[in-house]
């Protein structure tokens, strides 16, 4: 500053270096099949950021009615000498081939549930009114090529890829994780296609039929089996038609029975019959889901509550009754360790007494040491993106050492601040991480006059305790 005026200055001197501002590590991006798609009397045909339910709602409605034609109901009665009632059965049956193939609506409800909060929603297509048909392979793919243009979403979640035809789910995971190997800032959470075949032969084949190259599948983790959830298929259980009714096991008579009407009339001539009826036709439209939704609201829920280094298992599911396949700690041996293909898949399981709970936490690229486990891929996602962003002042600033200590001591800080939470491993942060800049360290002369300035970081994120080893023996006697 030149003075030209006498009197009193006031100079400002920064002695801080910049700091880091922490990117945000759990925005799924949602991308599937939704009933409308608007906001503001205007299609919405880009991705949305919502925050609720009740916004997915407004902005892309419900689920689609499941057809009448998919539920069946017997009525049963027991009368006595009086013709009272003293007993009331259902019995509700349910054709799954009928019912709609569309479960957008009810993944974000499993995701809410699990501890989900802000994410993004992109709508492939409307589905049918009468909710007919079937997701298809380009229009998913198609709604994960949106999301390139955004730069805030972290995870890649495609819950209606399991319900595209024959092995077409798997090219649907396959984009998810390219566009987060390609970008580098988020990771896609996988489902594996469950079959008649079993556990075995739904293991294999997802690892023979996807994702050759290794390099793409750290950015990725991938879940079995389909979850047994609370909630309920969008039924309207008025207009359900009752197709049998027998009173002490005979066919009711014409003046009494129930057969061929509507539950809407059951209801008003008999409202104890409706509810006991009723109830079961909630018992019996209980939808089973793919786990990757869960899965998206508890990396939310433990990012919250932990960290973005805290891996994502060893946690229960909530708004789930059970898996749907019961798989042996055998048969996860081969889930968990993939020797040949090195494609971990992470198994869900019931646990007596703890419930429905998350048991593993590897990448797609299980046989890998640096990248094996989800929280340690996370983590780098986060601190990349985070440094990345955070040290854009920098361009264009002089190549020099005063620059190159500013860079330096602002990742330094950060990085102490993340061995202080626990996410870095060691006694002391010399241990934990290193950060490296200068001439003659990181950069030539040459590298200089191209104007290039390296900065290498180096950190060792605390990885879990996979296999805790418990050793016994015997203590001789001695006293």
């Amino acid at each position: 500053m030149t003075y030209r005026t006498p009197g009193v200055y006031v100079e400002e001197v920064p002695l801080f270096p910049p700091s880091v501002a922490e990117v945000e590590t759990a925005i799924p991006a949602f991308i599937g099949y939704t009933e409308k798609a608007e906001k503001d009397g205007n299609d919405q045909t880009e991705p949305l950021l919502i925050y609720s339910l009740k916004e997915f709602e407004q902005y892309f409605g419900k689920s689609a009615k499941e057809p009448e034609k998919s539920i069946s109901i017997e009525i049963d009665e027991t009368r006595d000498g009086d013709d009272k009632r003293t007993a009331i059965s259902g019995k509700v049956t349910t054709d799954k081939d009928k019912f709609s193939k569309y479960i957008l609506y009810y993944s974000m409800q499993l995701f809410f549930a699990n501890g989900g909060g802000k994410c993004y929603i992109v709508s492939a297509d409307k589905f049918p009114a009468d909710g007919s048909g079937t997701p298809t392979k380009e229009k998913l793919v198609a709604g994960i090529e949106k999301l390139k243009a955004y730069d805030e979403p972290t995870m890649i979640v495609v819950p209606e890829a399991i319900l595209t035809k024959d092995n077409d789910y798997l090219s649907v995971a396959e984009a998810s994780i390219k566009q987060c190997f390609d970008l580098k800032d988020r990771f896609a959470i996988v489902d594996v296609k469950q079959s008649a075949g079993g556990v075995e032969a739904d293991a294999k084949t997802f690892r023979d039929n996807s994702m050759a190259d290794f390099d793409h599948i750290r950015y990725a983790a991938a879940y079995y089996p389909y979850l047994v959830t609370t909630i309920e298929r969008g039924t309207e259980i008025g207009k359900l038609t009752v197709t049998d009714h027998k009173i002490n096991g005979e066919d009711a008579p014409g003046d009494k029975t129930y057969k061929g009407k509507t539950m809407a009339e059951v209801k008003g001539k008999a409202n104890d019959v409706y509810n006991a009826v009723s109830s079961e036709i909630s018992k019996a439209t209980k939808i089973i889901l793919p786990p990757s939704p869960a899965m998206a609201g508890i990396y939310a829920r433990v990012d919250s509550s932990r960290g973005v280094w805290k891996a994502p298992a060893n946690v229960s599911v909530a708004s789930v009754t059970a898996p749907d396949v019961i798989v042996t700690k055998d048969q996860q041996d081969g889930l968990n360790i993939d020797s040949t293909a090195g494609k971990s898949i992470n198994v869900i399981r019931s646990f007596s007494g703890r419930g429905t709970i998350v048991w593993g936490g590897r990448t797609l690229d299980g046989n890998s040491n640096e990248w094996r486990y989800i929280n340690v891929r996370r983590f780098f996602n986060m601190v990349e993106e985070s440094v990345q962003k955070s040290t854009v002042w920098a361009v264009f600033e002089p190549n020099t050492k005063n620059t190159w200590v500013m860079v330096k001591s602002m990742i330094d800080n950060y990085l102490t601040t993340k061995w202080k939470e626990g996410s870095l491993a060691g006694a002391k942060p010399d241990d934990a991480f290193y950060v490296k800049v200068g001439l003659g360290i990181t950069m030539t002369a040459d590298d200089i006059l191209n104007g290039i300035m390296n900065v290498e970081i180096g950190m060792a994120v605390a990885r879990p305790a996979e296999f805790i080893v418990l050793k016994f023996s015997h203590k001789m006697q001695v006293s």
